[in-house]
């Protein structure tokens, strides 16, 4: 399926879809995948080039419909994070009988004919944010989940993991897990409903940190009386860190969900080769001790909106 055209070996590869054109994560996902296709041009003659069919807002049906686009334009392959992973398995499967491979990342299509997924361990990130946030609290507390789009496997499974570690702490109860639209006003304003609702709260374990791409927490709650706990570190929520308020963040390297996942289709649909069905992503823990070097890589992966004063720290 890379066509040859004037004597250039060239392939449209591959189809990006991700949940949301606005959220910074798959923005930083996008560049990554962008990278990733000029390096592998550069050092291959093979012309790579991403097609970025990402809906505006969360909405399988429109995903869905994009990868069907995708298989009527002749894509090579399709990459794609899922929003509602059970009304996407007929679609990704239906591309596949078309000839177009495809990738998921971040959020996967168990049970569909995907080739390979780029992702962490979704419940053993539950894990890591419910040990941390129960450290944060002395082992003790009311706390609140929040869980972005309850549709979403990947963030069922990091909900579960909170939930099933929270039970290694007899001092640490659950009010109440809180879903909402994944978008950065929706998941403040969830927070502040959730706080209001239950004012013993004194924690937050987020499995996604859509509520800290917005600075109004930074007002809205007191980091004397509430401990946060995020997985995603991206620029903007690099204040939380300093204030107290999220004294750890658990990143996501989202410029790897693009740029790995394109070398491994790369991998598999040019040259061929096996790669494994899990490509596994680790989390990267960000504290005040770590904050400096944690904002220059991001930098490094083209974030524009990196306060220098994070730049200047050791």
């Amino acid at each position: 399926r890379f066509r040859n055209v004037t004597g250039v070996q060239t392939c449209a590869l591959p189809i990006l879809i991700a949940k949301s054109s606005t959220n910074p994560v798959f923005l930083s996902g996008r560049k990554g995948a962008e990278d990733a296709a000029d390096s592998i041009s550069k050092a291959t003659g093979v012309t790579v080039k991403i097609d970025w069919l990402t809906p505006p807002n969360e909405d399988a049906t429109v995903q869905a419909q994009r990868i069907a686009d995708a298989a009527n334009q002749g894509a090579n392959a399709i990459l794609l994070s899922a929003s509602d992973a059970g009304k996407l398995v007929a679609a990704v499967d239906d591309a596949v009988r078309r000839g177009v491979p495809v990738m998921t990342f971040d959020s996967d299509v168990p049970g569909s004919q995907r080739f390979s997924f780029y992702g962490g361990d979704d419940a053993l990130m539950g894990t890591q944010v419910m040990d941390e946030l129960a450290a944060q609290m002395g082992g003790k507390g009311r706390i609140g989940i929040i869980a972005g789009n309850q549709n979403a496997p990947n963030l069922q499974k990091r909900v579960q993991g909170v939930v099933e570690t929270a039970k290694k702490y007899p001092g640490i109860t659950i009010v109440n897990t809180f879903y909402h639209a994944e978008t950065p006003q929706d998941a403040a304003a969830e927070v502040v409903r959730a706080k209001n609702a239950y004012p013993e709260i004194n924690g937050f374990a987020m499995i996604g940190g859509w509520a800290l791409f917005t600075p109004t927490l930074l007002t809205d709650l007191d980091p004397t009386r509430i401990k946060v706990v995020s997985v995603d570190a991206l620029p903007v929520e690099l204040p939380y860190v300093e204030k107290g308020l999220a004294p750890v963040l658990f990143a996501q390297p989202t410029y790897l969900w693009g740029y790995v996942s394109v070398k491994t289709i790369y991998d598999h649909v040019h040259d061929k080769k096996d790669v494994p069905p899990h490509v596994q992503m680790d989390l990267v823990r960000v504290s005040s001790e770590t904050l400096g070097t944690w904002a220059r890589q991001l930098k490094a992966w083209g974030f524009t909106d990196v306060d220098p004063k994070y730049l200047a720290l050791k």
